[in-house]
């Protein structure tokens, strides 16, 4: 697993969940190069769109199972040794997702 720079802040994930995350994000990854191929191939635009639509459904798919993750583990520790500000940052994060 690789340090990013970017991150405020890190989280330990196990084997299992890092695999599962980095094998969604390979497929949907896929996808998108697979649309992009579409439109230089100049495919015909219904069939881009469902394709498109096929991603989005798979990068929803991925924050569900993300969300998941983080309300079972990060968000019920930090409830449990009295971080109530973890129920905030949880909301601002779905007020994000919900636009």
């Amino acid at each position: 697993m690789e340090e990013n720079c970017c991150c405020h802040k890190t989280k330990k994930r196990s084997e299992k969940e890092y695999k599962d995350l980095i094998n969604r994000l390979s497929r949907i990854e896929g996808q998108i190069r697979g649309i992009k191929g579409m439109v230089e191939k100049n495919c015909y635009c219904p069939e881009i769109l469902v394709q498109v639509a096929a991603a989005n459904a798979a990068l929803n798919s991925f924050n569900k199972v993300l969300l998941a993750n983080h309300i079972r583990t990060c968000v019920a520790q930090d409830i449990r040794v009295g971080k109530d500000e973890a129920i905030d940052e949880l909301v601002t994060v779905l007020q994000k997702l919900m636009k």
